[in-house]
């Protein structure tokens, strides 16, 4: 993707953690499109802003992070996003959830960085 801008949305029962999210990205020069507290918000916004890529929260409340980035994935009707699950938690507590989701990769919420994004996303 470039120099052209990366479009995202953030998933995340977290309101802090999506305006610190956001911020951080629009820093570093990710368009942040939206901030999703439930699946339910998150697919009606991608249907809504097309992302290039959803950052799914593992954890969302009563919901799982897995079947939210499954539904983005297989209920798109305007071209699935990427994803990539956060979280606060360690990867290897996920680590055979993480292989067999839809999802391209994980970071940890405490490395989330534009550069990452794009290591994972083979930019």
């Amino acid at each position: 993707m470039g120099d052209v801008s990366l479009r995202c949305l953030i998933v995340d029962d977290s309101p802090r953690f999506g305006r610190e999210a956001r911020s951080l990205l629009e820093q570093e020069g990710v368009s942040v499109v939206g901030v999703a507290a439930s699946g339910d918000e998150a697919v009606q916004l991608v249907d809504a802003h097309r992302p290039d890529l959803a950052l799914v929260d593992i954890s969302l409340g009563e919901e799982s992070g897995f079947d939210v980035a499954r539904r983005l994935v297989d209920g798109s009707n305007a071209g699935a996003p990427a994803i990539i699950l956060v979280s606060s938690y360690d990867e290897r507590e996920f680590s055979g959830r993480i292989a067999a989701s839809p999802a391209l990769g994980f970071i940890a919420k405490t490395s989330l960085s534009a550069a990452r994004i794009r290591e994972l996303l083979g930019d």
